[in-house]
């Protein structure tokens, strides 16, 4: 952690670690709950007797309503606060994937994913809001660099708990055992969650007056707000390029989570090992996410904007290789590690440091919620698209097609980082210049 001219003493200290820990394993139990799909679709089409895009249809029905809850979640928790979004969400998916082990058709899984898109879209904000108001500006990089591995350890542990159930014991253990995993984080959460060190009766950790002239958006840090206040949030143009950029991330990252086991089962691999090479991505994007963290606080200065883009070159690069290498599958899984290190940096960082950073700690729920939500659009389209791209028979031009999407993509997703830079800069000119004016008056 970095050094602060203010330590915090040692109640402080414990309590910010309990948060740390707790809200952690949270997030890694929501993708417990979320992700096992994604390694059943062959198993489930052929259970169901339909074809991979019938099978998208599912989670395509998941992802509309993990979008909507996104904005909805993030008006809650900016009004009712993180924790009843933790505990609510979590607990709802679990109940909800106890109903998938049990499932007998296709039609109980598509509208109890719904559901589940609702409950999982209270993770995030959740567990962001959770801990912004115990972390300062000068270790925030760092901290949130580790701390949002969360979901990467959530994927990898379903790739690999999960992968080894479905393997051994079929698409059914596979729900049960990660949803058991998961019963332990609500209860964590239950006892060592708490949204500010005022609920436990300590002193507050950020000094919410001296933060406000880091601040891209200038926007309310009240206890409560009102829906007018929480719209002039959300649409605030920095907040909304954030969140078409966040769209490229989230269309990249969720295309490879939710296809690459499949791919790499349906060119030569079988259903195990295509669940373990997968998690080669999220390894390797483990590294990336903490690295750029690192790399926010001491190289970049908190510029979120410039490190995004510096990465997103990298992912272009990584894209391509994946093009030309693409017809190997254990040379694409090697190839996506690269992907995975690029991809995950941009995506803690949009959707974490930087949605506190931009409108301070006290609205951090909000953004990361708005942020998350209009992101979210991108794995709804994703999911569709390369589910047509695999309608057919011939899985190898339809694989090399979804390759070169995602290059697309990635591209797109370096373009709108350009954006985002210039609409940063222009919102603190702007902001100077309102300070220099208010100063001028105050001395005269």
């Amino acid at each position: 952690m970095a050094k602060q001219s203010n330590p915090l003493i040692r109640e402080q200290l414990s309590w910010r670690w309990r948060i740390l820990i707790s809200t952690y394993f949270a997030y890694a139990g929501f993708y417990l709950t979320r992700k096992v799909f994604t390694i059943c679709k062959t198993p489930l089409a052929k259970e169901f007797n339909v074809g991979l895009d019938q099978i998208a249809h599912i989670w395509t029905a998941y992802l509309v309503a993990y979008m909507v809850g996104q904005f909805l979640c993030s008006w809650l928790g900016r009004k009712w606060g993180p924790r009843v979004l933790l505990l609510g969400g979590l607990g709802l998916s679990i109940v909800i994937n106890v109903i998938f082990g049990f499932a007998n058709s296709y039609s109980t899984f598509l509208i109890f994913m719904f559901v589940n898109g609702l409950a999982q879209a209270a993770g995030w904000p959740g567990c962001v809001g959770g801990i912004s108001e115990w972390l300062r500006a000068k270790e925030r990089g760092q901290i949130m660099g580790v701390w949002s591995t969360s979901y990467l350890v959530g994927n990898i542990l379903v790739k690999a708990i999960g992968g080894y159930l479905l393997g051994a014991y079929g698409w059914r253990y596979a729900f049960f055992g990660c949803t058991i995993l998961t019963v332990g984080t609500w209860w964590l959460v239950y006892f060592w969650q708490r949204n500010k060190p005022q609920d436990v009766g300590l002193a507050p950790i950020i000094q919410q007056e001296k933060s406000e002239e880091n601040r891209t958006v200038r926007a309310s840090t009240d206890e409560q707000i009102t829906l007018r206040q929480y719209l002039h949030l959300a649409f605030n143009p920095v907040v909304l390029i954030m969140g078409t950029s966040y769209f490229s991330i989230k269309f990249l990252r969720y295309a490879l989570d939710s296809w690459l086991p499949t791919f790499l089962n349906l060119q030569g691999m079988d259903i195990g090992r295509a669940s373990y090479y997968s998690g080669i991505f999220d390894m390797a994007g483990l590294a990336g996410a903490i690295s750029a963290g690192w790399a926010l606080d001491r190289w970049f200065r908190g510029q979120w904007q410039i490190l995004c883009f510096v990465m997103g070159l990298g992912m272009v690069l990584g894209y391509l290789m994946v093009v030309k290498f693409g017809g190997n599958p254990y040379m694409l899984a090697v190839c996506f590690g690269l992907v995975g290190f690029m991809i995950y940096g941009p995506d803690t960082i949009l959707s974490g440091a930087a949605s506190v950073q931009v409108a301070g700690e006290r609205n951090g729920v909000a953004v990361a919620g708005i942020v998350n939500g209009l992101g979210s659009l991108g794995p709804v389209i994703q999911e569709e698209v390369i589910g047509q791209l695999m309608k057919g028979k011939d899985f190898q031009t339809a694989i090399r097609n979804s390759n070169l999407l995602t290059l697309a993509m990635s591209v797109a997703f370096l373009l709108t980082m350009v954006a985002v830079i210039w609409y940063v800069h222009v919102a603190h000119k702007k902001n100077n210049a309102l300070d220099a004016k208010a100063l001028k008056t105050e001395t005269t």
